[in-house]
């Protein structure tokens, strides 16, 4: 167990914990039950009853248990504070592999200031795995400390990523090329905070994905920063880009995509 000098930080990231496991485990049994499914955007952004039932659990639970903090939900939560903190809400994250049956998707959570993020806290329901930390929180998984992030040879590494199909004959698609040439081979999953999560376990090395929304990008953000690895936003391209993992593939992959 690591032990964490300041009360209040460890009483936030102890909170997060216990919410992302509610609300995934809440999540896990709509799903047994039947998901009835909404497209959002496009065929492969959708919404189901169980992502509104996590993030209403949490928001209820936030609510009651730290009333002055601003929440931010996936699922259309917005409401304001007095603190100067936000509490963002990925109640299911992987939606797409969630309602076709697969296990690689969330439940996470992030809290930031107005300088920083504070933590992150991910809960995998299929592995019942729970991951908490931030840039002044070193990482755990399920209370044990991660170890630090491998620097893996650029020829051996493996890239989290994702492009969707529209974006490869683009601009954005050239970019994204010029960050494969940093890396060995790649995967693609479906679930950004999730791949995070491999990467913070020494799986994989990095990620890099465009347009990231908050919800998708903090949590695990916070979560590789507290276990030594490095997370940017990098503007390349017309896109903002996120870019996570082991710092030196992090360093690598930035210069590629700023490299017209």
């Amino acid at each position: 167990m690591v032990l964490v000098d300041d009360p209040r930080l460890a009483a936030d990231a102890a909170l997060a914990a216990d919410l992302v496991r509610e609300a995934a485990l809440l999540a896990a049994r709509i799903r047994q039950e039947g998901l009835d499914v909404e497209r959002k955007t496009s065929g492969s952004d959708i919404v189901t009853q169980a992502d509104t039932a996590a993030e209403r659990l949490i928001v209820q639970q936030l609510t009651a248990e730290r009333p002055d903090d601003a929440i931010v939900g996936e699922e259309g939560t917005s409401r304001p504070g007095s603190s100067g903190r936000t509490w963002v809400i990925d109640p299911v994250d992987g939606t797409f592999n969630f309602s076709r049956g697969s296990d690689w998707w969330c439940t996470a959570i992030a809290l930031h200031d107005e300088d920083d993020v504070l933590l992150g806290a991910v809960h995998h329901a299929a592995s019942l795995r729970t991951w908490v930390g931030g840039p002044d929180l070193p990482s755990t998984c399920d209370g044990a400390p991660l170890a630090p992030l491998p620097d893996t040879p650029r020829e051996e590494r493996c890239a989290a990523t994702y492009l969707h199909p529209p974006f490869f004959a683009s601009e954005v698609g050239e970019a994204f090329a010029r960050a494969l040439g940093q890396v060995g081979t790649l995967r693609m999953f479906g679930s950004g905070t999730m791949d995070t999560m491999a990467i913070a376990s020494g799986q994989w090395d990095v990620l890099f994905q465009h347009s990231v929304a908050d919800w998708d990008r903090l949590p695990g953000a916070a979560i590789i920063r507290g276990a030594g690895g490095e997370s940017v936003v990098v503007p390349a391209s017309g896109v903002d880009w996120t870019v996570s993992g082991a710092p030196a593939a992090v360093a690598d992959v930035r210069a590629a995509l700023l490299d017209r």
